[in-house]
């Protein structure tokens, strides 16, 4: 193998073990904080009675986060990655795309168990019921929009492109994650949650993407 590489592999491992450690950390301790009903979850409550306002513009972003939104999306994306990939040769062209579909199946395998294990309540604006953190809507759209934009990145040629490929991922984010608090269908932790359990499988997913590149191989156009 080469040096070179050898050394950007030792570079990076400080800046991804950062990126893996520091939101699992603050999953874990929101969690905590749910489960032991404790001072963040009262300050949180308190942040949804201040920010809940229920309308029809909160009610359409939090549709961002629906699986029949956000999926398809996804799939348009795999499909034109796994195309370029296998046109241009790039070993184990199959790899991110199977990557990114696996991604995707692991959000309700995750998500559902810990709605169950946390039996989180409603909010006042929902019908009365548990199992609300983490969100699954937030998990759905950060997964599915962020995988899509990390595979995407390496095939766009400008700046400028990946800019608004950028832009576009978090607008839909955020979007979707606003909706969702203002709305009522979440306590705004269920969405923070979502957030730091989310990276951890973003940067599992840019490993496996980076993984592609390998010395000797061919890889995707630098930009």
């Amino acid at each position: 193998m080469p040096i070179s590489a050898n050394r950007e592999r030792a570079t990076l491992r400080g800046p991804v073990a950062l990126l893996l450690a520091l939101p699992a950390l603050l999953f874990a301790l929101i969690t905590w904080q749910v489960v032991a009903d404790g001072p963040l979850v009262r300050l949180d409550e308190r942040l949804s009675r201040v920010l809940v306002n229920p309308d029809r513009c909160s009610e359409l972003l939090a549709d961002l986060g629906n699986i029949q939104v956000a999926v398809p999306l996804l799939a348009v994306a795999l499909g034109y990655v796994a195309v370029r990939h296998r046109r241009a040769g790039v070993d184990r062209w199959w790899l991110p795309v199977a990557a990114g579909a696996l991604l995707m199946a692991l959000v309700p395998a995750l998500v559902v168990p810990l709605k169950a294990l946390m039996a989180r309540p409603s909010t006042p604006a929902e019908p009365p019921g548990t199992g609300y953190y983490p969100s699954g809507h937030t998990a759905t759209a950060v997964v599915a929009y962020g995988s899509a934009t990390l595979l995407l990145l390496p095939w766009l040629r400008t700046a400028l492109a990946r800019r608004t490929l950028i832009t576009l991922c978090v607008a839909l984010v955020l979007g979707a994650s606003y909706g969702l608090v203002r709305r009522g269908y979440h306590w705004p932790l269920d969405v923070v949650g979502s957030w730091c359990l989310c990276t951890v499988l973003l940067a599992s997913l840019w490993l496996s993407v980076r993984a592609v590149a390998t010395p000797g191989g061919s890889q995707p156009p630098d930009p």
